[in-house]
């Protein structure tokens, strides 16, 4: 576990030398590299050729985003097309994507775009960190995608969070019946 305790020190010190206090999608994925936590394939690319490769090589459909430490709500920012079924759509979107953004934020730092398999079914989920005024360290947990900003449905406990802490924040919010299976869904 030290090194993936280093792996991901580097990383956080690197974000902090830059001033930031967000990771971008892909420091967040060799986060989860680094403590075994399975996400879906995917590589940076900083032309459309390469996008398109990278596409090739994992299988349609993909998900694509712009990878910016300037730009946080990519989807709001024109930065995020999914379910992207071709390489030569591969290659129109990763310019269409680079143009909205900058047209976002003309002076944001852009460091590609990244190429996601696209994971069909689940549920998404937030899990996060926090640094409260009052309490200090927090992990949070809620409903994720635009879900999180609509219904707000998140809940908190003082980190570092034990296994027990992890499972009744489960149930610590609105929409836990949710994970638990509705109208003949399976439990998630």
């Amino acid at each position: 576990m030290s090194n993936s305790k280093d792996a991901v020190r580097k990383i956080l010190d690197a974000v902090k030398a830059d001033k930031r206090t967000s990771l971008t999608a892909p420091e967040g994925k060799l986060v989860c590299d680094a403590y075994g936590i399975p996400v879906p394939k995917e590589g940076v690319a900083k032309s459309a050729g390469e996008a398109s490769k990278i596409a090739s090589g994992m299988g349609f459909p993909v998900v694509m985003k712009i990878v910016s430490p300037d730009i946080l709500h990519k989807t709001e920012a024109g930065g995020v097309m999914v379910g992207v079924k071709t390489a030569a759509d591969v290659e129109k979107n990763y310019e269409t994507i680079l143009a909205n953004a900058k047209k976002y934020k003309a002076d944001a730092k852009i460091e590609g775009i990244q190429v996601q398999q696209m994971l069909a079914g689940g549920t998404e989920v937030i899990v996060g960190s926090i640094t409260d005024g009052s309490f200090g360290k927090l992990v949070a947990f809620g409903l994720g995608g635009v879900l999180v900003e609509v219904l707000k449905d998140i809940t908190f406990r003082l980190a570092p969070a034990t296994k027990d802490d992890a499972l009744s924040m489960l149930d610590g919010i609105q929409a836990h019946d949710m994970l638990k299976g509705v109208r003949g869904g399976d439990p998630v």
